[in-house]
């Protein structure tokens, strides 16, 4: 599925479209993973959003890119999601292709730090993250920190 690649700061995205990336995040986060939390936390002010739509405009796919500082002294990712009904079409894969590509232009020779749901940490492995914590809740979903180094930052 061919998506249409977009990135921009909270600000600077429509309300459209920060309304579709916070009620797709409210659709796979609360209501399928049944977990009640404050996504709304304050790190969206201070982070890239990328959105990936189809043909008919429609969000299949949306992460956010934090800046170093923020949650980690390097950026992070977080925030990933890719809709329900194109799960195991690749758009996730290529989702995070992209999230790590516009980390490598944003902040040339920096690492990445994610908080992974610990259920894909293989998923995560395949982009050359490692883990670099013990497994750890996050609004009672196990979680583990994984890094991508430097040289493997794409």
């Amino acid at each position: 599925m061919a998506l249409t690649w977009t990135l921009g700061r909270l600000h600077q995205l429509g309300p459209l479209d920060v309304y579709d990336l916070l009620a797709l995040r409210s659709e796979v986060f609360v209501v399928e993973q049944t977990c009640v939390f404050q996504d709304a936390d304050g790190v969206d002010k201070q982070a890239h959003h990328l959105l990936g739509r189809d043909a008919q405009g429609c969000l299949q796919a949306v992460l956010r890119i934090v800046d170093p500082g923020v949650k980690y002294p390097e950026p992070s990712i977080g925030r990933v999601i890719s809709a329900p009904s194109v799960r195991r079409t690749g758009v996730g894969r290529e989702l995070m292709s992209q999230g790590l590509l516009h980390c490598a232009n944003l902040w040339p020779g920096h690492g990445v730090r994610i908080s992974a749901q610990a259920r894909l940490q293989r998923f995560y492995e395949s982009f050359g993250f490692k883990a670099a914590s013990e497994p750890y809740l996050e609004d009672d979903i196990p979680h583990l920190e994984m890094l991508l180094e430097p040289e493997h930052a794409r």
